[in-house]
């Protein structure tokens, strides 16, 4: 009886004392026990949201893209979805463009941008849903097929389930949030013209700015944010190389412009290989060669569309000089006139490199890693040189912005791919196809907790 009265004794001490080193734990060590509550709510209501909404939502406007400069119906859905809780929207910013703000007391203006617009591409992803929309080009007037080939049904559809989730919980966050709903940016137009309507000035110039972009290269589900440039500048340069006609079969009686356009273009590859530093990146590509109308017929104009990437200002000056030089230098070197040399001509719609601020990507990765887990962040720099215009709301003024990656393929995909099967798309080709559950969720999940570590109470 005396040793059942002393073990029943000890259980209840050893019962106290995990109890007490149990309360000190979720005391002292809020980052595993609070964090980890407060990370499974907020997946269990999205989960909700998905499921009752979003999923329809996304299939909405997949099936229905529309392309750069006409997104009206888009818009119109958009600014409806935005209006319905509670933000206070203004539509036909810099065309289709909206911005919807949410005042919430003191604190900073963060804003939240996605990009809304499809492309010109038939689909062929073989998805239930996909798109089989037509719609006049604005630019050239013909009917072309329209697809959302690049994800942007995935940023507009988490910006709603963003701003539904944001709305709902206004008591854990102070400030102001601003959501803008961005048309063109496959034209690279869209932010341009958003700033050109005098948006800072219209509805305050935000303290940090945000944006994520979907990734048809990335695990779905994965975070991929660097503390240094996501994305490169780009430039559009036209060169203009003028000639003089002739028989074909007297090219001595002319100067050739595709002979001499010709030998521009086989110049031009020495500027990346040649004039820029081995470990710093830029491309030259020449898109487009246009000249001449028949066999025996030497024409008087030949035209060069090129794309031109950099990432910084430095490596931009010396590849758009360079193509000056080079252009026009060749045509000395043909033997044309002063006033016969070719012409270049840059766009203006040109767009910076996308730089993240390194402090706070820092912060925004240390946050996602504690709530969400180390498996899902990582910190890869694209291979390629794409470009975005998300950098024309961030410089001039600078504004510390993070830009990061969602991915959107699911690792079975991948693993195929691996193994000889069919390659995984790339964004822009008529397969291009998203698994948009864990992407949609993933984009509304880093939304919730950027806007959060920014604005918290």
């Amino acid at each position: 009886m005396i040793r059942l009265i002393f073990a029943r004794a000890a259980r209840r001490l050893h019962l106290r004392r995990s109890m007490m080193l149990a309360a000190i734990a979720a005391c002292c060590i809020p980052g595993q026990a609070r964090s980890q509550s407060s990370t499974d709510a907020l997946r269990g209501e999205i989960d909700r949201e998905y499921d009752a909404s979003l999923a329809d939502l996304f299939v909405h406007f997949h099936r229905n893209p529309e392309l750069s400069l006409v997104e009206f119906k888009t818009a119109a859905r958009m600014a409806r979805e935005l209006r319905a809780v509670g933000f206070d929207v203004t539509e036909g910013v810099g065309g289709t463009g909206i911005v919807a703000l949410l005042a919430n007391g003191e604190g900073p203006t963060v804003m939240m941008r996605a990009d809304m617009d499809g492309l010109p591409v038939e689909e062929k992803s073989g998805l239930e849903y996909a798109s089989k929309a037509r719609q006049d080009d604005p630019i050239t007037g013909d009917e072309v097929p329209v697809m959302h080939a690049c994800g942007h049904d995935v940023h507009i559809t988490s910006l709603v389930g963003s701003a539904r989730y944001l709305s709902k919980h206004r008591d854990a966050w102070s400030g102001t949030l601003m959501l803008i709903v961005q048309p063109a940016e496959e034209r690279i137009m869209g932010a341009r013209a958003m700033k050109q309507d005098r948006l800072w000035e219209r509805f305050g110039q935000p303290d940090f700015a945000l944006a994520f972009h979907v990734s048809a290269r990335n695990r779905a589900g994965v975070i991929n944010v660097v503390d240094g440039s996501p994305y490169a500048g780009s430039d559009t340069v036209d060169i203009i190389v003028h000639g003089i006609g002739a028989h074909g079969a007297s090219p001595h009686r002319g100067k050739d412009p595709i002979v001499l356009a010709s030998q521009i273009v086989l110049a031009l590859q020495t500027l990346v290989s040649r004039e820029i530093a081995p470990r710093e990146a830029g491309v030259v590509t020449v898109g487009s060669f246009h000249a001449g109308t028949k066999h025996n017929i030497i024409s008087d104009q030949a035209r060069l569309q090129l794309t031109v990437r950099n990432t910084n200002a430095e490596t931009r000056k010396t590849l758009l000089d360079g193509i000056r030089r080079i252009a026009v230098n060749m045509g000395r070197v043909a033997g044309l006139p002063e006033d016969k040399l070719p012409e270049v001509i840059v766009s203006k719609e040109s767009v910076p490199p996308t730089y993240n601020n390194a402090t706070l990507a820092r912060r925004l990765k240390q946050a996602w890693t504690e709530q969400l887990g180390a498996e899902h962040i990582i910190s890869e720099t694209q291979k390629g040189m794409g470009a975005e215009d998300f950098p024309v709301f961030t410089t001039s003024p600078d504004i510390p912005s993070v830009y990061w990656g969602i991915g959107g393929t699911p690792q079975e995909a991948f693993e195929a791919e691996s193994a000889g099967g069919p390659m995984v798309p790339s964004h822009h080709s008529p397969l291009f196809k998203i698994d948009p559950e864990p992407a949609v969720k993933r984009g509304i999940e880093s939304t919730v907790i950027a806007v959060l570590e920014l604005m918290g109470d």
